[in-house]
């Protein structure tokens, strides 16, 4: 951690902003005691919530009563002396407020994220539960929630930290070989036993690579797609879905040419809810493209609706595993093919099972338990290990100071995986994604 001088104190709304009934100010550094006296006029006992009224430093002026919290470092959330303010939510109490504790000397509003790079610098926080906090934040369904919780609470760098220590472990094994291979103390076969202890760290390793998928897709949500002939009520059933207007509908063949998207909580799993053109031969190359755009996402969708009117021919497509068959319009006369589900958007028949259906499909592709990787970053750098690993386990050269090497890569890129090293890029762009007084 650095000096006070080189490391000012800082000041932010952490609370949402707007009118509301209470609102929290947090100040961090080593002028929060300064800051308590000079405001309040104490500094409380520690973690026990103090009324006092707040008094601008220059007149002496009541600007709200408030209570007064202060958090003593390094037992604090970012490590420094932090206190907190919880004021009444009035725009006026809190620019009184912000604008007088920013005029202190050595005292400025944060930057966006700046409590939690603190905390992350001090130790309190891994690159991985970092991340796992900016995910808690922006969490909008309950799967969401449980997994960035277990990032936040560690459960990556944890599985990390033992990782390192089998691989560092393997090393020291490999390093007594090395240098005291020649000594009558030093048992044979060091280099084996330090192969079998990567072997096993590679089967985690794996482990947590194979649920990278289902955790990115619980963080970016599972892409469900309308798909189906012109006129099926793809349209009108993203419209039902989403509860309001978003995509055009009228009885004219080929209204949608391109993709709409909608951001869905469906039974607690988060959706992209996709709808597409209809799928028919045309000579109009905007809708030809569309039928392209339409198709390819079909193929990766994790969950695709295989729409037609009720009143139309059977639908040709519908054999692959993501597929789910419906039959729209159930109003209308028609009849039902084996394995379809039968709705009407404008009786609002069918809607609940449907939904049934796709929270059901939804909960066979995730994982029990969250998974242990969710960003693109975390699964490259286990990929490095895995790869170095790789090549240690299937050594064939038989050179002890090469299979080292080969954990020592791996180690490296474990680090990185917390935020050991090489993340000053990885951090100014995460942590600019956080509000500020966070």
């Amino acid at each position: 951690m650095t000096t006070g001088h080189e490391y000012p104190t800082i000041v932010a709304l952490s609370s949402a902003s707007g009118r509301a009934g209470v609102a929290v100010l947090r100040v961090s550094g080593a002028r929060v005691r300064f800051v308590l006296e000079t405001f309040a006029g104490l500094v409380p006992r520690p973690r026990h919530a103090t009324l006092r009224s707040l008094r601008h430093p220059a007149s002496g002026e009541v600007i709200d009563t408030a209570l007064v919290l202060f958090f003593p470092g390094p037992a604090s959330f970012t490590g420094e002396d932090v206190a907190e303010f919880h004021v009444h939510g009035s725009r006026a109490v809190l620019s009184l407020l912000l604008a007088a504790l920013a005029e202190l000397p050595d005292v400025r509003l944060a930057e966006a994220g700046e409590f939690t790079r603190r905390a992350f610098e001090a130790g309190k926080l891994d690159l991985a539960a970092v991340e796992g906090l900016a995910d808690l934040i922006d969490s909008e369904t309950e799967w969401q929630r449980r997994q960035a919780l277990r990032q936040m609470e560690g459960a990556l760098g944890e599985a990390a930290s033992l990782w390192r220590g089998q691989l560092i472990r393997a090393m020291s094994l490999l390093e007594a070989e090395i240098d005291f291979s020649d000594e009558g103390d030093v048992s044979a076969g060091l280099a084996e036993d330090a192969v079998s202890a990567v072997a096993t760290v590679l089967t985690g390793l794996r482990e947590a690579l194979g649920s990278f998928r289902m955790g990115e897709r619980v963080r970016e949500g599972f892409v469900v797609v309308l798909a189906g002939p012109p006129n099926a009520g793809k349209s009108s059933l993203l419209n039902a879905l989403a509860r309001r207007d978003v995509a055009i509908v009228s009885p004219q063949p080929g209204t949608t040419r391109d993709m709409i998207e909608v951001r869905l909580d469906l039974a607690g799993f988060p959706v992209i809810l996709i709808d597409t053109a209809g799928l028919r031969e045309s000579a109009d190359p905007v809708e030809i493209e569309g039928v392209r755009r339409a198709t390819a996402l079909a193929d990766k969708a994790d969950l695709v609706l295989r729409l037609r009117a009720i009143d139309s021919p059977p639908n040709r497509n519908g054999s692959e595993p993501q597929d789910l068959l419906i039959a729209t319009k159930s109003d209308l006369t028609g009849s039902v093919s084996s394995g379809e589900l039968a709705i009407s958007v404008r009786n609002n028949s069918g809607l609940d099972a449907l939904l049934q259906m796709i929270a059901a499909r939804l909960g066979t592709l995730a994982n029990p338990e969250p998974a242990l990787l969710t960003r693109e970053r975390q699964r490259v750098a286990v990929m490095e290990a895995v790869a170095a690993l790789e090549r240690a386990t299937e050594a064939r050269h038989g050179q002890v100071e090469l299979l080292a090497e080969d954990i020592r890569i791996a180690v490296r890129a474990l680090e990185r995986l917390v935020g050991r090293i090489d993340v000053e890029d990885v951090l100014d762009q995460l942590f600019a994604g956080f509000c500020i007084g966070k």
